[in-house]
């Protein structure tokens, strides 16, 4: 990013300074924002707080209009009913009060000057971490690079008020809200439909069930058939069991735009989608270096479909276990045809919210503040498919994930109009650095024998890459031309 003058603007209620902080708490918090507060609290207590955020930066081009920006920025918070919420702990549930949009403002705020890449990039990171606590609000932070003919818009959220799809949707408002400013017109006044409904709805139909439920057997047969809960990610990382690491976080090409291309094309020759042929090549890489012919993971699902939430921000996403056959001897068709059944046996299924799932079937997992292992996770986005996408080469928005430790390693793939990108945070440990490294290079060679010839041609051993391997180590992946 380059140097300029930060500019940050700072949310605060109107009805707080007159009457004092704590209203109605009228509302009660999803399952996962639940348990992302429950662990916060707990790590504040141990001294050992817990760290992540989530945030978006995007490019505005000519001189920014601070007032204009100020107007698009306090009308997207106004219109989100969770930006606007202050948890808190009452008779053990967590409980959210909304604060009113008419009693919400945003003082502007001088920061500082940067004239050095490092030296920003160095304060954006450490404001991003000392601003954004679980246990008070306001749980994000929102600010500017200016320079003579252009700015650099950023917003940072904790994980319990949004999501990785809800940064599109921030990019999308805010940039359409300052432009219809600009040519004189006023942002849409409209609340989104709330996360807060989403979450009551969700907890209305969930809470009382118990373990016995007949809803959670999709669960029960997936952990009979693992002996475990959490499916083991399958590769040497070099961890210990109940030690956390300091992370490395690294965005790495995998296709260009044209093998991207050719890539979707054969996935649909047989039969499936990108993302399938994506998983496939994820596991048949995992078995060829060790890892079962079966593979089991865990797998976010978005929930925004289902109603009207396509356009809300909130902690829309549902982590459910997939299962499938990469066993050796069968081609790509059939590995795809078992990704596409145990997807569909997965949708089928998705409506158990799987922090109840955590804590009805593995209530001794549940109670610790992190996962137990590594585990075996896969996600991905396409990002030609967001709103506001037909903009994302003139705003060039860029998404950056962030967390302070790990046990085990996560890696999310994503979709752009320049080609398919894996990023990763892992555990830093010799080990895991290796493996990784040869993941990668397996996984890239992997699905360019899908793109070019459809099929897997050959055995792709995880062995040391024989050449340097691209990629870029940083909090940020991005999701659309960078220019």
């Amino acid at each position: 990013m380059a140097p300029g003058r930060v500019v940050e603007w700072r949310l605060r209620s109107t009805a707080a300074e007159a009457d004092g902080p704590g209203g109605a708490a009228g509302r009660r918090a999803s399952f996962n924002q639940d348990k992302h507060f429950t662990v916060a609290e707990e790590s504040r207590a141990a001294d050992d707080p817990v760290a992540s955020w989530i945030a978006v930066t995007f490019e505005v081009t000519g001189v920014l209009d601070e007032d204009a920006l100020t107007r698009s920025l306090l009308a997207f918070v106004r219109r989100h009913e969770v930006l606007r919420c202050e948890f808190r702990r009452l008779a053990g549930e967590l409980a959210c009060a909304p604060i009113p949009a008419e009693e919400l403002l945003l003082d502007t705020v001088e920061v500082a000057s940067f004239d050095r890449t490092e030296e920003l990039t160095g304060f954006l990171v450490e404001r991003f971490k000392r601003s954004i606590d679980t246990l008070s609000w306001p749980l994000f932070t929102m600010g500017a690079v200016l320079r003579e003919d252009s700015a650099t818009v950023y917003l940072a959220f904790d994980h319990i008020v949004c999501d990785g799809m809800s940064m599109p949707i921030v990019v999308q408002e805010v940039q359409s809200g300052y432009e219809a400013l600009r040519r004189g017109e006023q942002p849409d006044p409209a609340p989104a439909p709330s996360y807060l409904d989403f979450a009551e709805e969700q907890r209305r139909s969930y809470l009382s069930i118990d373990v016995e439920d007949e809803r959670l057997d999709y669960w029960k047969e997936f952990i009979a058939r693992g002996g475990e809960f959490f499916p083991r990610f399958p590769l040497e990382l070099g961890v210990e069991p109940g030690q956390m690491y300091s992370i490395v976080n690294e965005a790495s090409p995998l296709l260009d735009a044209a093998e991207a291309e050719v890539f979707e094309k054969a996935c649909l020759a047989v039969d499936g989608k990108p993302f399938m042929g994506v998983l496939a090549a994820v596991a048949v890489c995992l078995r060829q270096a060790g890892g079962p012919g079966v593979y089991r993971g865990f797998m976010p699902v978005s929930e925004r479909g289902r109603a009207a939430w396509t356009n809300s921000v909130g902690w829309f996403v549902n982590t459910m276990p997939i299962e499938f056959d990469a066993s050796p001897g069968r081609d790509f068709a059939q590995v795809m045809a078992s990704v596409r059944a145990g997807f569909t046996e997965l949708i089928d299924h998705v409506d158990v919210p799987f922090v109840r799932a955590w804590e009805l079937l593995a209530p001794r997992e549940f109670a610790a503040r992190s996962w137990p292992y590594p585990v075996n996770f896969f996600s991905y986005i396409d990002m030609r498919k967001c709103p506001g996408a037909e903009r994302h080469e003139d705003w060039r928005p860029t998404s950056h994930v962030w967390s302070a430790q790990a046990n085990g390693a996560c890696s999310w793939f994503q979709r752009d109009a320049d080609g398919l990108h894996m990023n990763s945070i892992y555990s830093d440990t010799p080990a895991a650095r290796r493996t990784m490294d040869c993941f990668l290079e397996a996984l890239r060679e992997t699905v360019q024998e899908i793109a070019r010839h459809g099929s897997f041609r050959r055995p792709i051993a995880l062995t040391a890459p024989r050449r340097p391997v691209a990629r870029t180590p940083l909090d940020v992946a991005a999701f659309a031309r960078r220019g």
